[in-house]
């Protein structure tokens, strides 16, 4: 992806905050725990998170009693999480740009990312989430991966309204298994800044209405940025199979990852 394609995808995300916030899925119980059993996410863990959106995972967090700077690009997407956090002293939401904001002068515990890591300029992000953090704490990138799993008669033909109505489409894409879906640890391997590297990850399903999907897939950059005709068209394709094969609701199955990694130095 060029600079220009990441700028201007990621900044889609802004258009609409109230349906992001209404349709993207939170993330599974167990992640919170975990974060706690390996970056001490609870009651006075000073936390960073880079790229909230609209709060799915900072109000979990703030209501463990962490205490969260939240730097959000969008201020449509910060607006809406920080009336989420409101009631919630110890959270911060900061509109700005993370490669451009200037670090605090005390060091986080933990550097978080939830399915936001990917949007950050990479050659800026490791060596600056490594400065926000004190020695032995910890940055953790949570991702979402569509996997093979749920209604899967309707993803194998939901393929084919893609062919046809988005030009980026690859043919023959299928669903792949959890199993299948690489660990990629090698920036941080690069990096003398983090050590320890370690992997969570929690496989869980969503049903969806048509209506439902549709509004959830109008959430995602790569459908936001098509034609106004060709999204139509999608979204009628896609509808269609919905209603009239599955009986108006389908099952996607999501898989969460946490990738965790230690800073290097005395803890």
């Amino acid at each position: 992806m060029t600079d220009q394609d990441r700028e201007r995808l990621r900044r889609t995300f802004t258009e609409d905050a109230e349906l992001y916030d209404r349709m993207r899925p939170g993330y599974p119980p167990q992640l919170y725990d975990d974060l706690a059993d390996l970056a001490g996410a609870g009651p006075g863990c000073r936390v960073l998170e880079v790229g909230p959106g609209t709060g799915q995972m900072t109000v979990p967090l703030a209501e463990r009693g962490c205490r969260i700077v939240a730097v959000e690009l969008g201020p449509a997407m910060a607006a809406v999480a920080g009336r989420k956090l409101a009631d919630r002293p110890g959270a911060e939401v900061v509109v700005a740009e993370f490669e451009t904001w200037q670090l605090p002068p005390h060091p986080f515990d933990l550097v978080l990312a939830a399915t936001s890591w990917h949007w950050i300029d990479p050659r800026i992000r490791v060596a600056k989430a490594a400065d926000a953090l004190r020695p032995g704490g910890s940055l953790a990138t949570v991702s979402t991966h569509h996997i093979k799993g749920g209604t899967e008669p309707f993803f194998a033909a939901a393929q084919r309204c893609y062919e046809r109505f988005d030009p980026t489409t690859r043919p023959g894409i299928t669903l792949e298994p959890a199993s299948r879906i690489p660990r990629d640890s090698a920036e941080l391997a690069e990096s003398d800044s983090f050590t320890s590297v370690v992997f969570r990850r929690y496989a869980w399903d969503a049903t969806y209405t048509a209506e439902q999907y549709l509004d959830l897939l109008s959430t995602y950059s790569g459908h936001r940025d098509l034609d106004a005709t060709a999204r139509a068209g999608l979204y009628d394709c896609l509808a269609a199979l919905i209603d009239r094969r599955h009986g108006g609701h389908v099952t996607k199955r999501y898989m969460t990852e946490l990738r965790l990694a230690r800073r290097a130095g005395a803890g």
